[in-house]
């Protein structure tokens, strides 16, 4: 049963990363930043939700354990 958890909560992290990463993607490009650039934008964000995800699930185990 917990490793179904663990599975399922990673698998929504990475949906949001991956959605977080096309919105501001898509923000960049609207306003005007070129392909690559909005491409790093969009890199920027899904490695700072995945960074948050990780930092919070440490700060959760610390004060569980």
């Amino acid at each position: 049963m917990a490793v179904a958890i663990v599975l399922l909560t990673a698998a929504l992290v990475l949906v949001v990363a991956l959605l977080t990463a096309a919105g501001a993607g898509k923000l960049a490009r609207m306003d005007g930043a070129t392909y690559p650039a909005a491409l790093t934008r969009a890199a920027t964000a899904f490695t700072t939700v995945i960074t948050l995800a990780a930092t919070v699930t440490a700060a959760l185990a610390a004060l569980l354990t």
